[in-house]
C-alpha cells in the first residue's frame, strides 16, 4: 500500500492592507456626477474635432438624409394639432376676455418659441437620437471602435461629430417647417371653428410678433438637436452589459434628452423675456 500524502497547513490568510488615511472608496452617490462630467467632457471634444481635419463629408451627408426622413413627416403631422390646440384654447381664454383680437398673434408666438423647437427636438431625439445610440452601441460591443483607436483613427471625429452636426441642421430646417404647419393649423381653426377673422388674425400677429422671436426659435432649435445628438452618441459610447445594455442605453439617451430639454428651455425662455423687450413695451 501507498503511503498517504502529507496533508498541508492551510495557507494563512491574506492580510487586509489598510487603506491610507483620508482615502474613502467611490460612493454611488458620485456616480451621476462623473456621468456628467464625462457628458460634458464628450460635448468639448465634438467642439474641438468639427474644426478639424480631415472632416467626414460622405458620412455627415448620409446622416443628414436619414435624420430628416424619419422626422420630416411625423414634424409635419404632429405639428398640426399642437397648433390646432393651442389656437382653440388662446381662443377660448381671449373670448372670455373679450380680447379676440390678439388670439393670431398669442398662438403663433407659442408656437413660434415654445411649440416648435421642443416638437422637433422630441421627434430627433425619439427618432433619431434612439437610432444613433443604438448603432454606436453596437459598435462599441463589437470593438470596432477599440479597432478605429488601435489604428489612429478618431471614432469622436469619424463617428460622432458628423451625427451631431446632422442633428443640429435637420432641427434648424425641420423648425422652420414645423412653425409654418403650425400656424396654418392655427389659422384654419381660429377661422373655421372658432369664427375668427383673417384680418385680426394676422394684424395682431405683426402687431405683436418680432425678429428675435423667430431667432430664439430657431437658436432653441440648434441647441436642442446638439444636445440630442450629443446624449445620443454619449449613451451610445459607454453601454453596460452587452446586447441588452444597448438597448438600456437607448431608452436612458431618449429619457435623459427629455429632461436635458425641458430644462435648458426653460432657462433659455426665461433670458430670452428678461433680455429682448416685448414689442412696443
Amino acid at each position: 500500500m501507498t503511503a498517504p500524502l502529507p496533508v498541508r497547513p492551510p495557507a494563512p490568510a491574506a492580510e487586509k492592507t489598510p487603506e491610507p488615511p483620508g482615502q474613502r472608496p467611490p460612493s454611488r452617490l458620485l456616480a451621476p456626477l462623473r456621468q456628467t462630467g464625462q457628458l460634458f467632457a464628450l460635448a468639448l471634444a465634438v467642439a474641438r474635432a468639427v474644426f478639424r481635419r480631415p472632416f467626414q463629408v460622405r458620412e455627415f451627408i448620409e446622416q443628414f438624409w436619414f435624420v430628416a426622413s424619419v422626422t420630416i413627416l411625423p414634424a409635419a403631422l404632429v405639428s398640426i394639432p399642437f397648433g390646432a390646440v393651442i389656437a382653440l384654447q388662446v381662443g377660448s381664454l381671449t373670448e372670455q376676455l373679450g380680447a379676440q383680437s390678439f388670439t393670431g398673434g398669442a398662438s403663433v408666438l407659442a408656437v413660434i418659441q415654445q411649440a416648435s423647437p421642443l416638437i422637433v427636438a422630441l421627434l430627433i431625439a425619439g427618432a433619431a437620437g434612439s437610432a444613433i445610440c443604438a448603432d454606436l452601441g453596437s459598435r462599441k460591443i463589437r470593438e470596432e471602435l477599440d479597432a478605429m483607436e488601435v489604428m489612429g483613427v478618431s471614432p469622436i471625429q469619424r463617428l460622432v461629430v458628423p451625427r451631431v452636426l446632422a442633428t443640429m441642421f435637420v432641427a434648424v430646417l425641420l423648425n422652420g417647417l414645423v412653425s409654418v404647419v403650425g400656424t396654418l393649423g392655427g389659422y384654419f381653426f381660429n377661422v373655421i371653428m372658432q369664427d375668427g377673422t383673417p384680418g385680426a388674425y394676422l394684424a395682431s400677429f405683426s402687431a405683436l410678433a418680432q425678429l428675435p422671436d423667430l431667432y430664439v426659435g430657431e437658436l432653441k432649435a440648434l441647441i436642442f438637436g446638439f444636445i440630442a445628438g450629443i446624449v445620443a452618441a454619449y449613451r451610445g459610447l459607454n453601454p453596460r452589459g452587452g446586447p441588452k445594455g444597448v438597448g438600456d442605453a437607448v431608452n436612458q439617451s431618449v429619457v435623459i434628452t427629455f429632461l436635458l430639454l425641458f430644462l435648458v428651455n426653460m432657462i433659455i425662455t426665461a433670458v430670452y423675456l428678461q433680455i429682448v423687450p416685448p414689442k412696443g413695451g
